[in-house]
């Protein structure tokens, strides 16, 4: 049922040619230091993801703050999810700039001053600006450089190695709702914003353990895949002229450029090895010039990359399963955040609140996550199993617990549909490895920001959707039945693609042969 990049003809260039020599591989792809991107992208995902799972403690603070409608508040939860999200395309050029560290580092900084602001708040408008704008542009610069980071440290255990760092969702979801809750009991909302600002800073120390893999590293990776799945190098050599009209990238004019690029800086040098014969007067100026120079390359360098990616011969929107993974994921997002935000006020509209305060329905979601992320991983490396198939099995129990939630008014009834919702949630994991097996190692980080920019339309909109729709209705029945049904349609379009996409190269064949 999944076609992969192979399949439909997309190469976009990344994979190198299998030499005749065996190459062995880096001890830290599938090992070593990548367990510590595991580590990071752990934490990450408890400090950001964790964190705005747990809002909709928040939420019910803002609302007896400011007494503000239900969709308006919502905003701000809103905003900070859809923001992280969204930004992830623009997130994709500074990582093709500045690398995933630098990045990250920068992130966290601008996270944690988000949060720090907040704490300050005299309405529900300064809230958009500080947390929703400001932490969700810092959340989604930590954010993406994890999920990235991952994708090239692991080839084997891809999945695992996803499910495993995107646990930090579910224990940071359980854990964080704790802990707002103790700390909006203890010492108020803008006390516990101030002082998750400072847990906040523990983000640059993640992304200071995001070390970069050389190139060199990089093509034994791509050389290690190719080793390991003849049908790649088939699908490779199929037809080059297939590949040329799919836009692949071409390295001749990249070689060129850095041709170009090194003859500048090397000018440079031997301007500089003169000048230190000459005098040493002009050797500062000289200096900053080269830094500029090398400067100025990496940036050119970084913004090509990203330009053609979109807009480019080997633009990503030229992959039609891509696409249709991109309509899917506009309208999927929100199904799995509006119970987050909305579920406090359901279960305190169904007079639920004493058995909600022993067992929050929001921590079932967060624990059975964990173990659904894992076990989906787990499923997904075996090689008798499509990761594409495990991923669409696991959307239709979503949507179908999504509309189910409604009909649900007793506390068993909803603890069972969060649990579900919480182990097929667990897809999530499953998200960076389909994005690679569709685009590649090398445009994974444009490519899934394109994903997430999508996502987070959906989590931008979805929960004020949900509570306009309650400030009309006096109930959340609509909302869920309309989300999941938006879902659906999402789901479909995932399942038709593939189907369309396999059917033209054999018609393809036969007019040629008939020709």
């Amino acid at each position: 049922m999944y076609a992969s990049r192979e399949d439909i003809g997309y190469d976009f260039g990344d994979d190198s040619k299998v030499g005749s020599k065996p190459v062995k591989p880096n001890p830290n792809i599938d090992g070593g230091w990548a367990w510590m991107i595991v580590l990071s992208s752990f934490l990450v995902h408890i400090l950001i993801m964790g964190s705005q799972m747990a809002l909709g403690i928040l939420n019910m603070e803002w609302l007896e703050e400011f007494n503000q409608s239900r969709g308006l508040t919502a905003w701000v939860s809103s905003l900070s999810m859809g923001i992280t999200l969204i930004v992830g395309p623009f997130i994709g050029l500074f990582i093709s700039m500045c690398g995933c560290r630098t990045t990250a580092i920068t992130g966290g900084i601008l996270n944690a001053l988000g949060w720090i602001l907040s704490a300050y708040a005299s309405n529900v408008h300064y809230l958009f600006l500080t947390f929703g704008v400001t932490a969700g542009i810092g959340s989604g610069m930590v954010y993406l450089p994890a999920v990235v980071m991952v994708g090239q440290y692991f080839q084997k255990r891809r999945a695992l190695a996803q499910g495993l760092s995107t646990t930090g969702t579910g224990f940071g979801a359980f854990l964080m709702t704790a802990l707002l809750k103790y700390l909006c009991t203890e010492f108020g909302w803008r006390n516990a914003m101030f002082i998750q600002g400072a847990i906040s800073l523990n983000l640059c120390v993640c992304g200071a353990l995001m070390r970069p893999l050389s190139p060199k590293d990089l093509c034994e990776k791509y050389v290690v895949r190719s080793d390991s799945e003849e049908n790649r190098a088939k699908a490779l050599s199929h037809s080059a002229e297939t590949i040329k009209s799919n836009g692949v990238l071409s390295e001749e004019p990249e070689k060129k450029e850095e041709a170009a690029n090194e003859e500048v800086l090397g000018s440079v040098q031997h301007i500089e090895i003169g000048g230190k014969s000459g005098s040493g007067r002009n050797m500062y100026g000289l200096r900053i010039l080269k830094t500029v120079s090398q400067l100025t390359v990496t940036v050119r360098k970084g913004f090509a990359l990203w330009y053609s990616s979109y807009f480019g011969a080997a633009s990503l929107f030229t992959n039609r399963v891509f696409v249709a993974f991109i309509i899917w994921a506009l309208f999927a997002y929100s199904s799995f955040v509006i119970p987050f935000i909305h579920l406090p006020e359901i279960v305190k509209q169904y007079n639920l609140s004493r058995q909600d305060n022993v067992f929050p329905l929001t921590s079932i979601i967060a624990i059975v996550h964990i173990f659904g992320k894992v076990i989906l991983g787990v499923i997904s490396d075996l090689p008798c199993i499509s990761t594409w198939n495990v991923f669409l099995m696991a959307n239709f129990t979503l949507v179908t617990c999504i509309l189910t939630l409604p009909l649900m008014q007793t506390y068993v009834g909803l603890a069972v549909v969060c649990a579900l919702i919480g182990f097929s949630s667990g897809y999530f994991s499953l998200m960076p490895v389909v994005t690679e097996d569709l685009v590649g190692t090398k445009h994974l980080a444009n490519a899934y920001g394109i994903i997430i920019c999508a996502n987070g339309i959906s989590a931008l909109f979805g929960p004020p959707f949900a509570g306009w729709i309650y400030d009309i209705t006096q109930k959340y029945d609509f909302s869920f039945y309309i989300a999941g049904l938006l879902y659906m349609v999402g789901i479909i379009f995932l399942l038709i693609q593939p189907c369309i996409q396999k059917k033209q190269p054999r018609e393809k064949s036969t007019e040629e042969a008939q020709v």
